[in-house]
């Protein structure tokens, strides 16, 4: 008989009920000498199991504490405490790893409430948690209804290189990748590394977006999408940045920045409503923390939903959809920026707007969802489609309430000859590209495609408000812990 998860027990509990089962987990609490909580990480539930210590050789319930991992038979019966509906009467119990004790006062698996930065120190600890427990379970969700959701729409999935010597976004913060010793680096006759020696024969990196490979293989494929990691070497220790990241790239012939909007709607939807459907009591968990972290808020800093409440809001309305220019002339007008409430202050058409910027839209002035499109040509990346009006290109970025930007995305320049001179106005190697521009000069067609960084979708959907949160074990400035 195969070995059964806590979860399929107490799911299907009355299949086994009066029958004697196996199980294995970790002792959450042990209370009395008679009642254990035992996880096993398939659920934020835990199985009560009742020990009668008459049964039991006392050296072996004094080594059962915290932390403890246990394999467990006895019989399954209808609970008669509150809280659980089944609990399962121990005949046998084996422990298969001891808890030093002397260890466990100084580490968070302690049934105690510790801070997230404190839990950030022991990563390798906080799967452990019912906290943690519940958002990697929600990661696990997220990831597996992407691949559905592709899946489902005739995508295929494209793996890009992790190591490239391109730079999708032009921003120059990627990691260098070198077989060189660093003590010891070929110099070219004025001084510089020769990277004509190294490993690949050229200077490479790691990458900080899968699209433009992308691209190619849609030329191709026709649907394709990347999700893989991706890494940018910006010094930045703000809540929503990681050097190390996963990203989820779909490229689309033959659609345009209408197909590309339409898309991204349907795909966020679709991955939020399996996560309400699929994962309702880490959820329902998770929604008590958030409302109870926006008590500890001032009130006018408060969400105006719940966890849940928001994420069905968000599967049920409609995108609203608002160019650039109409953006502009709402910031510009808003009381927040004549009283020069914003901490980058918008002045004119043409501005990059900032997050505090799109979460105004988005919670005050809209109240839903907001897909901003048309961008000015001078603040997106060269790749991006150039608009008749010579000033805006066929961008867009969604907007989420409490994240801003979660998904950035465009029609691509299918042009040879505009795509060509974008890239010399923005000075892009068109050497170093040679094959991204032959997509353009074999059978070139509309197509278009978008990012969107997994952690940021995590992010919104658990309520975490610190991006470190939401990735097994993040990598930021001056941290490479695990």
């Amino acid at each position: 008989m195969k070995k059964q998860t806590i979860k399929e027990i107490l799911k299907d509990y009355k299949k086994v009920l009066h029958h004697d089962i196996t199980v294995y987990g970790w002792v959450r609490t042990f209370r009395a000498n008679r009642f254990i909580a035992l996880n096993d990480g398939s659920t934020i539930n835990n199985l009560q199991i009742v020990v009668d210590f008459e049964n039991f050789d006392e050296e072996l319930i004094k080594k059962i504490s915290t932390a403890s991992s246990l394999k467990v038979v006895g019989e399954v019966v209808e609970s008669q405490g509150a809280g659980q509906s089944v609990e399962i009467i121990a005949k046998k119990i084996i422990i298969l790893g001891d808890n030093f004790t002397d260890d466990l006062q100084s580490t968070i698996l302690q049934p105690k409430k510790h801070s997230l930065e404190k839990l950030r120190e022991q990563a390798h600890l906080r799967f452990r948690t019912n906290l943690f427990g519940a958002v990697f379970r929600v990661r696990h969700a997220v990831s597996f209804a992407v691949h559905s959701f592709f899946n489902q729409n005739q995508f295929f999935y494209i793996n890009t290189p992790v190591i490239t010597g391109a730079d999708a976004e032009g921003a120059g913060e990627m990691f260098g990748v070198t077989n060189f010793d660093l003590n010891n680096m070929p110099r070219t006759e004025d001084g510089g590394i020769d990277f004509t020696q190294d490993f690949f024969g050229r200077k490479t990196n790691l990458t900080v977006s899968g699209q433009l490979e992308g691209e190619t293989a849609a030329m191709g494929l026709g649907r394709i999408y990347t999700f893989g990691p991706t890494f940018r070497a910006e010094n930045s220790n703000t809540t929503r940045h990681l050097a190390e990241f996963w990203m989820i790239e779909p490229e689309v012939a033959f659609n345009n920045l209408e197909d590309n909007i339409d898309l991204a709607e349907d795909f966020l939807k679709y991955v939020i409503q399996y996560v309400l459907d699929n994962c309702k009591d880490d959820l329902e968990f998770l929604d008590k923390r958030f409302a109870e972290e926006q008590k500890t808020k001032p009130e006018k800093e408060r969400a105006k939903e719940g966890l849940i409440e928001k994420l069905q809001n968000v599967v049920a309305k409609r995108f609203k959809r608002v160019s650039y220019t109409e953006a502009i002339e709402i910031l510009l007008n808003s009381k927040e920026n004549k009283k020069g409430k914003f901490a980058y202050p918008v002045e004119a058409w043409g501005a990059d707007l900032q997050s505090e910027h799109e979460r105004y839209l988005v919670e005050k002035h809209f109240e839903s969802p907001v897909v901003l499109f048309d961008y000015p040509k001078e603040i997106k990346a060269f790749y991006m489609k150039l608009n008749d009006d010579n000033k805006t290109v066929a961008a867009m970025d969604v907007l989420f309430p409490g994240i801003g930007e979660i998904i950035g995305g465009s029609e691509r320049e299918a042009r040879l000859d505009v795509l060509k001179q974008k890239m010399a106005d923005m000075h892009v190697d068109e050497h170093e590209l040679w094959w991204y521009l032959d997509t353009r000069k074999f059978g070139s067609v509309p197509h278009a495609g978008f990012g969107l960084g997994l952690e940021r979708l995590v992010l919104f959907v658990t309520g975490m408000t610190n991006i470190r949160d939401v990735i097994p074990f993040p990598r930021t400035p001056k941290s490479a812990e695990f």
